[in-house]
């Protein structure tokens, strides 16, 4: 399991709880429509089922 994903914000987390906007910014999403490429860890996918309505999670392609 140790692909990569790639992360969108694709909400805004004006009005979300404080718990929301520190597991955003925990996987430095900032802005809308930032897209950052994370690890496919157990942390992470934890991460995104925190926050699945507010973001798009897409497989990273291969870059080897």
């Amino acid at each position: 399991m140790a692909g990569r994903l790639n992360v969108t914000l694709v909400k805004s987390m004006v009005g979300r709880p404080e718990k929301h906007r520190k597991v955003l910014r925990g996987m430095g999403l900032t802005k809308m429509n930032k897209t950052v490429n994370l690890e496919d860890t157990p942390s992470i996918r934890g991460m995104i089922k925190a926050v699945p309505h507010l973001v798009k999670v897409e497989e990273a392609a291969d870059e080897a």
